[in-house]
């Protein structure tokens, strides 16, 4: 077990045990991710680090069902540190409890600021931005969101000119941080 221990606590890569969303344990890298140290996570709950309860809410939706069907998640999102910045982050999840996915499950955090500069977006650009990386057309993104396909073509063209690129596939390569 102390093996174990000693591979959690100093683990290349942001983890965390959460039950029901709520931090238990964590590892180095993930306080050196968010700030702190580990100990001053136990019990917060992780909600304290997206950018608007909203964020946190949207994308526990998405992330309990896929659990439910896989047992597994995984994104790329805006998240936020101990001292209010936000960051990109890339999370993938592990639930331990099949049957009720939220109640214990392990997370990695990667911390994705030097790939990919944080631009500032609204709540509603970052959620066209992410559908876009996806790879939906405009119509279903609108589907998805409750737009109109125009006013996701709207947002799209704002993010275009935020992210200083000339069409839409230079814009997804700088959203997801790949070379142009």
């Amino acid at each position: 077990m102390e093996n174990t221990q000693l591979a959690f606590d100093h683990a290349p890569v942001g983890l965390a045990v959460l039950e029901n969303r709520i931090i238990r344990h964590v590892n180095l890298q993930f306080a050196a991710i968010f700030g702190d140290s580990p100990a001053d996570y136990a019990g917060v709950p992780l909600a304290r680090y997206y950018p608007s309860i909203e964020d946190y809410s949207r994308i526990g939706e998405r992330a309990l069902a896929a659990m439910r069907e896989t047992g597994r998640y995984s994104d790329e999102r805006v998240m936020k540190r101990r001292d209010g910045t936000l960051f990109w982050c890339r999370v993938r999840g592990q639930s331990l409890t099949p049957d009720d996915p939220f109640q214990r499950g392990i997370w990695s955090f990667a911390d994705l600021s030097e790939e990919r500069p944080l631009v500032e977006l609204t709540q509603r650009e970052r959620e066209v931005a992410i559908l876009t990386c996806r790879g939906l057309t405009s119509k279903e993104i609108g589907l998805e969101l409750g737009l109109s396909y125009r006013t996701v073509e709207v947002y799209r063209a704002r993010l275009l000119e935020k992210f200083g690129a000339r069409k839409l596939a230079e814009l997804v390569a700088k959203l997801s941080g790949m070379p142009l």
